[in-house]
Parts: structure tokens; C-alpha cells; sequence
């Protein structure tokens, strides 16, 4: 028997992606349509988040990773509940009510905030049953619901996590150069960073281990490769613990 859902708290999931083709940290969206049985013309026609309502069986984080693993296939990644959304404006302008209408939900629906980190090559769009899309963070497309203040928010959430927890590492390969790692975090920072400076003192950091090994496959002179040892980093820092690029 299906599980019955609470019908007005769901959990919407921001799922961050860097490419590291195009130095860019994106976002993923479906597309949300809904067409006039008469006229055959878009009633709405925007994107949004992946969201669901809750199971009365389950805990959020679980909802969690359900909404996520129906979405990408993937499950086990870095996840972080960042805010709740209950303003009982929030589904209320002409498009999310004539949505809410055709979907029989509730429109005074709390929703609970995560976001999910991974590259984007993780994804397999080809095979998404939703039609999910990458768009960069700096560049979306119109969106349905409060959905842009949610990613908004997930956003600043992680610029500042970036600063003094070691999340990056999860949007990267196991083993990476110094120019991967500066393009994350100027990519989530949205800045320019001086390459010597960065280098110097990431350099330094007892938690970057240097590989005996450099990159294969490349036309310019390979790389030194690194890892991020996180028994090292949970062993020097119990606490918080700013990154200082």
C-alpha cells in the first residue's frame, strides 16, 4: 500500500553541481508545463526544484534522499538541511495557484530546504525521466514558486560553508590538481583568486595530501594530483575551522 503523504509539508532539494569543463557551479531544474485543455496554449511554463510532500512514515531527512534519489538515481552524497519556507504567500501568484489547483495540493504548504552537492557529470540527464537541466547559478531561468529565494538562500548557505567546512571536496574527483580545487571555490565564491597566493597556502594545509601521481589524458604538461584526507582533517580540526583561502 502506498504510504499516505502529510499534505501540506514537503521537502524541496537544491542539487548543486559543479562542471569542471566550464569552471561553472550550476543548478538542477525541471521543467514545469501545464497546457489549456481547450486552447492548447502554456498555462505555466517555467522550472523549478524537485520537490515532495512527506510520507507519514518518514523523517525529513529521508524524504530527503528519496526526492533525491528520484530525481538523479543517486543517493549516499553530502546533504545539508538549511531552512524551512512557511510564509503563507509563498505558492500564491497566478501560476503556482492554477499549478496547485491542476495538482490537488495543499497551497498553504511548508516546505523544508536542503541541498546536495556532486559533479554534474553524476547526473545521467540523457536517461532523466523529469527532463532535468543544469543551468549555472548566475544564469536560471525563470522559475515557478518561491524556488529562487530557496536557491538563493542554499546558495549564501554554502559560499558560507565553503569558508571553514571542507564541503568542496565533495564536489570534486578523488584525486584533483590545484587549479581544480581553485576553480571550485572561485566558481562558489563567485571571486577571482591570486593562484600563487591560493597555492602557498593550500600548500600547507596538512589535510591535502600530494599523490605520487600526476594527470593522464591531457595535451599540456600534467598536473601534480592531490587528495583530501578527512581522518587528517577530523584529527586537526574537532571545531570549526576557516578554510582561509
Amino acid at each position: 500500500m502506498k504510504p499516505k503523504i502529510i499534505p501540506n509539508v514537503s521537502v524541496d532539494c537544491v542539487v548543486f553541481g559543479f562542471d569542471a569543463a566550464t569552471k561553472s557551479l550550476n543548478v538542477l531544474l525541471i521543467k514545469r508545463q501545464l497546457k489549456d485543455e481547450e486552447t492548447d496554449e502554456f498555462l505555466v511554463d517555467d522550472f523549478v526544484l524537485t520537490g515532495y510532500h512527506m510520507y507519514e512514515t518518514e523523517k525529513l531527512d529521508e524524504t530527503a534522499t528519496r526526492v533525491l534519489k528520484e530525481l538523479t538515481g543517486l543517493d549516499n552524497l553530502y546533504k545539508k538541511q538549511f531552512k524551512s519556507f512557511g510564509s503563507p504567500y509563498r505558492l500564491m501568484n497566478e501560476k503556482d495557484i492554477i499549478w496547485a489547483k491542476h495538482e490537488n495540493f495543499n497551497l498553504r504548504t511548508i516546505t523544508v530546504a536542503y541541498y546536495f552537492l556532486l559533479q554534474t557529470y553524476e547526473v545521467n540527464l540523457k536517461e532523466n525521466k523529469h527532463n532535468a537541466q543544469w543551468f549555472p547559478i548566475n544564469n536560471l531561468p525563470e522559475l515557478g514558486f518561491d524556488h529562487l529565494d530557496i536557491i538563493n538562500q542554499a546558495y549564501a548557505d554554502l559560499k558560507s560553508k565553503a569558508m571553514y567546512k571542507p564541503i568542496v571536496f565533495e564536489m570534486l574527483p578523488d584525486k584533483f590538481t590545484f587549479n581544480e580545487l581553485q576553480d571550485i571555490f572561485e566558481s562558489i565564491l563567485d571571486i577571482e583568486i591570486d593562484n600563487r597566493n591560493f597555492r602557498r597556502k593550500m600548500i600547507a594545509k596538512k589535510y591535502l595530501i600530494a599523490l605520487d601521481e600526476k594527470q593522464v589524458g591531457v595535451t599540456k604538461k600534467p598536473s601534480k594530483l592531490y587528495m583530501f584526507s578527512k581522518d587528517v582533517y577530523e584529527k586537526m580540526y574537532k571545531n570549526n575551522y576557516f578554510i582561509n583561502i
